[in-house]
Parts: structure tokens; C-alpha cells; sequence
């Protein structure tokens, strides 16, 4: 690649920048041991380059040349190639937490030769060394980025190599109907040529299947990576903002008795079973009587447009007004959960009107914190469709990986038809070509420069 020289070696600071414990100054590539020779001390004066692979030593960083310059007290692990995070000679070197000191280490080895590392450039060497495919090094960033258990378990099943062999043994099935319709276009009349078009139909059928499947859950698997869009909406005075606050179990919104207290939206960012959810506090949805109160319609709006996940809160002490019917006939056609707030008042409400237009119906008292768990719960069952852990088939949730699939599944649905209509085998054999290039675009056997700088633009410095 012309971006990121391989022959270089490269070093970073791969904690987070700040006062801690401890700070890592991390070096790869051909002279990360020779440049540890230089400005590593330790009392029976061994180098580095003596040292076995996978050992940690106890020492001092110090200026070449100048041993009574102390810069820190530290610990360096070694790992040699092939047999470490980017297949090439690793150092790591375990020095103070402070912004300083790491900074003094880091200039120190960039002095002695190395350069500075570029965002995701250890990964980057990873994948380009054929430590792991292009999804294993997505994955990486998934388990930094996780803000949930779920997140997580996500991410790790995917540097797991799941989602990876899933793809290569459904690229080998392809590569075998493959090679059967070019035996075919090479030696139509020989017998090497005659193929069961009915049995190739069922293989890139059962192909297209198990595509389907992985796709089926990608919805599931992307509010799991990236978190659901939640929207509590209703009209004024209902306790949308205290159902905010019993849901994150500290006052966010202000509460007041008076309607229209809210007059912004007010978004926060929790953890629900495991799910990661982006929850958006709207103000009460009337005609509005100034500006300032037409643009937070407005933008309240736009939010219910955008959601995932709608919490249309009614209260219930009361019957159901005008506001209440325009709000239902709205939101028809999303994904709404109803919810029945003040149970501890007296009740008033048609719950059998509301049954009749939503499925999803929960009682509970916003400001007495009553049955806010059932809530929760409802709300992980239309995540998980009734399971509250990540099930096994939940594998994919990259955008990137999810178009890619879905174009391989559009080609051997074009190769079906094609068998189907007997149409002549180079249309099958040019859909499934395409199809392979999709599926090897997710897992890094096909791609360009451009695509990884996209990737590995996301990720810190250090890693």
C-alpha cells in the first residue's frame, strides 16, 4: 500500500492520554528491538535483543549515550515476530501515567528512529499481515467503542472469527458451483461438462438461504452496536419527563406541575438490559403559541420521524383526550410501546381503546418509580424478540458488511432465476462472480485503499 509503508517501524502512546497508573508506549516493526538496545537500561546490562519472546523486564528509560539521565522507571514486555499483535517485533514499554513521562518516552523513540504510528496503524499491520481478516479488525474497534455487555459480547464474536467463517464456507460453496459451470463453458460436450442443474439450483438456493439468515438479525445486531433510538412522546402534562428520570434513576428533566415545562427535546444516553439506547425526552406535542414553541414541535418531530422505538406516554388519571387520539392515529404505522402512566392515582383511562391500536401496553408510576422495570423489560423483548441475551445467530451488525451481504444475496437470487429460466451458464457463473467479490470485500481478500483508509481513520493513534 503506498499510504502505509510496512518497512517502517512505528510507535505510539496506546493508553488513554491522562494521568493514570500507568501509560503505554507501544512500538512495532524491524527495529523496534534495536531502538530498545539504545535507550533501555537494566542493572546486569542485557539488551532487549537478548531477550525471549513473551518476557517482561524491569528497567529505566534513559538518553542514548547519557545513562545518568533517568526519564522513567519502567517495565518492557517483548514479543517477537511472527508471534504478536501485528506479526512484526514488538515493544511495549510500561512507563508512568503522566501526560508528561509518556510524552518523553514517546519522543525519545521517535528520536531513535521509529515514526509517528497513524490511526489504526497497528491494526492496520494485523490485517495487512494476515494476523486477521478486515471484520477481525472492525471488530477491535467495536469492543473500544462497546458501551454495554451486549455491545461487547458483539464485538468479541466477531474477532472471534464467527462472522468470518460463516462468509468463507459460504464462499466455498460458491467456488464449487462455480467451478462446476466453468467446467461446463469449457466442455459443453464432454461429460466434465454436464451438470445437474436442478442440484446447483438447491446449493445456490440453500447459499442464498443462509445469507437471508444472517441478515435476518442485522436490525437486532445494530441496535446491540450502535444503540436504539428511543422517543417518549405525548401531549402535555402526561410525565414524559418524570419517566425519564425513573428510567436513568436521577432527575435529568425538570418536573413541574404546570403543562409545557418542557420546551426542548432533552436526550441522554443509557443501558437497558444490555442494550445501549439514546433516549429523547420531547416536549408535549400542541398547537404551539411562539416561535420558540414551534420549533421544539418541530424538532420533536423529527425525532419520532427518526426513532426506533416509540414511548407514547398517556396519563392515566385521565380520559382520553383529542391530543391523545391525533398522537395514536400519528404513530400508526412505528414501533410503539404505550405507556400508562400515574397508576398510583386513580384510574380513569379506556385502556381497551389503546389495547385495540397497540400491542405493547405498560402501566406504571413515572414519579413513584412503579413497574419502571417492566417497562425495561418490554422494551429488551422487542429488541431480542422475546430473549434477553445476545442469541448466538447475532453476528453482523456493520453497515458496511451488511451491504455487502445483501448485494452477494441480489446476484445468486439473479443466478436462481437465471438457472430457473435456463438461461445460459455464463449469466449464473458472472452473478456469482459478483457475489464472491461482495462476500470477499467484508473480509478484506478484496480491497483498496480507500476502503481502508475509511476504516482505520476511526480508530486512536495507539491502536
Amino acid at each position: 500500500m503506498s499510504k502505509y509503508n510496512l518497512n517502517d517501524t512505528i510507535a505510539a502512546i496506546a493508553t488513554s492520554i491522562g494521568e493514570s497508573g500507568i501509560g503505554i508506549v507501544r512500538i512495532s516493526g524491524k527495529d523496534a528491538l534495536a531502538i530498545a538496545d539504545r535507550i533501555f537500561l537494566v542493572k546486569d546490562k542485557q539488551k532487549p535483543s537478548s531477550f525471549k519472546t513473551y518476557t517482561v523486564h524491569y528497567g529505566w528509560i534513559v538518553e542514548p549515550g547519557i545513562k545518568t539521565e533517568i526519564i522513567d522507571e519502567v517495565i518492557l514486555t517483548i514479543m517477537r515476530s511472527p508471534k504478536s499483535y501485528t506479526k512484526e517485533d514488538v515493544v511495549e514499554i510500561n512507563c508512568h501515567g503522566g501526560i508528561a513521562v509518556q510524552n518523553k518516552v514517546l519522543e525519545l523513540v521517535l528520536k531513535e528512529g521509529a515514526r509517528l504510528a497513524q490511526p489504526g496503524e497497528f491494526t492496520l499491520r494485523a490485517f495487512l499481515n494476515g494476523r486477521i481478516d478486515l471484520v477481525q479488525a472492525e471488530a477491535v474497534l467495536d469492543i473500544i467503542r462497546a458501551k454495554t455487555s451486549a455491545a461487547l459480547k458483539l464485538g468479541l464474536t466477531q474477532l472471534q472469527g464467527k462472522l468470518s467463517a460463516k462468509i468463507n464456507r459460504l464462499r466455498q460453496d460458491l467456488l464449487e458451483v462455480a467451478a462446476l459451470l466453468e467446467a461446463n463453458i469449457e466442455f459443453p460436450d464432454e461429460e466434465l461438462g454436464k451438470i445437474d442443474t436442478k442440484q446447483l439450483f438447491n446449493r445456490l438456493s440453500g447459499v442464498r438461504s443462509k445469507l437471508k439468515e444472517i441478515l435476518s438479525s442485522a436490525r437486532q445486531a445494530r441496535i446491540i452496536r450502535d444503540g436504539l433510538h428511543v422517543v417518549i412522546c405525548g401531549k402535555p402534562n402526561v410525565g414524559k419527563s418524570s419517566l425519564l428520570n425513573a428510567l436513568l434513576k436521577y432527575e435529568r428533566s425538570i418536573v413541574t406541575p404546570v403543562a409545557g415545562t418542557t420546551r426542548d427535546t432533552v436526550e441522554e444516553t443509557m443501558d437497558i438490559k444490555g442494550i445501549p439506547v439514546r433516549i429523547v425526552d420531547t416536549a408535549g406535542i400542541i398547537e404551539p403559541t411562539d416561535i420558540i414553541g414551534k420549533k421544539a414541535i418541530s424538532r420533536s418531530k423529527r425525532h419520532i420521524k427518526e426513532a426506533d422505538l416509540i414511548l407514547l406516554v398517556f396519563d392515566g388519571s385521565r380520559r382520553l383526550g383529542k391530543e391523545d387520539t391525533l398522537l395514536i392515529k400519528r404513530l400508526k404505522t412505528k414501533t410503539v410501546i404505550a405507556v400508562i402512566n400515574k397508576i398510583d392515582l386513580p384510574q380513569k383511562i379506556e385502556i381497551d381503546k389503546i389495547k385495540h391500536f397497540f400491542r405493547q401496553v405498560v402501566m406504571l408510576s413515572a414519579k413513584k418509580s412503579q413497574n419502571i422495570e417492566s417497562l425495561e423489560e418490554a422494551i429488551a423483548r422487542l429488541v431480542y424478540a422475546g430473549e434477553l441475551e445476545v442469541c448466538g445467530s447475532v453476528i453482523m451488525g456493520n453497515l458496511r458488511h451488511i451491504e455487502m451481504m445483501r448485494q452477494a444475496e441480489k446476484f445468486i437470487a439473479s443466478a436462481c432465476d437465471s438457472l430457473d429460466n435456463m438461461f445460459s451458464p455464463e449469466f449464473v457463473a458472472e452473478d456469482i462472480k459478483v457475489a464472491l467479490l461482495s462476500l470477499d470485500e467484508i473480509t478484506g481478500r478484496r480491497f483498496n485503499e480507500d476502503l481502508l483508509e475509511r476504516i482505520f481513520s476511526d480508530f486512536c493513534v495507539g491502536k
